[in-house]
């Protein structure tokens, strides 16, 4: 019953709209700084600090996301020329998803993977924080854009994806 009111009711979609627009904001200021900054913006230090020294249990000193760490020194550290493009304009694509209310579960979600992922490395610093608004934006489901472009972008993607459905299950019904 709670969630159907979060996920439908007008009142919840305006305060959800307030916690999407804060939290975009968030996302749009970091990835506009390290867009924008007098030097060009380097994950490198960071993820090399990550990887030297990994989040651990401090009595056994065994480090806790060991995947994370064989992920960060074999496919980010390579990548890093790529990395350090993505990470700004994800920020500021997620931020202005979130602002305009445009493919805002889209954002959300990619928002929340990035919140993640920051901890992992042992960050801490804002991202629990954006972590929990994150996931309140997110699981509100439509209702989160339903005071932005999302409201006049949901139908048209749904009308393109019956379109791809409808044509596959034709394409299925003349093979069967």
């Amino acid at each position: 019953m709670v969630m159907k009111w979060y996920n439908e009711n007008r009142w919840a979609a305006v305060l959800i709209t307030l916690v999407r627009v804060y939290l975009g904001w968030q996302w749009l200021d970091a990835g506009w700084h390290k867009l924008t900054g007098k030097e060009a913006f380097d994950a490198s230090g960071f993820i090399k600090g990550a990887v030297a020294k990994p989040v651990a249990d401090h009595a056994t000193n065994a480090v806790i996301y060991p995947n994370y760490t064989y992920f960060l020194e074999h496919v980010v550290t390579p990548s890093m020329k790529l990395i350090n493009i993505l990470i700004p304009i994800g920020e500021t694509l997620i931020g202005l998803g979130l602002i305009l209310g445009g493919f805002t579960l889209v954002a959300g979600f990619f928002g929340l993977v990035l919140n993640f992922l920051f901890l992992f490395a042992g960050t801490v610093s804002t991202n629990p924080w954006l972590l929990l608004l994150g996931v309140i934006v997110f699981l509100a489901g439509t209702n989160a854009g339903r005071f932005g472009i999302d409201r006049y972008l949901n139908p048209l993607v749904q009308k393109g994806w019956n379109r791809v459905m409808n044509k596959t299950n034709k394409d299925q019904a003349i093979r069967s």
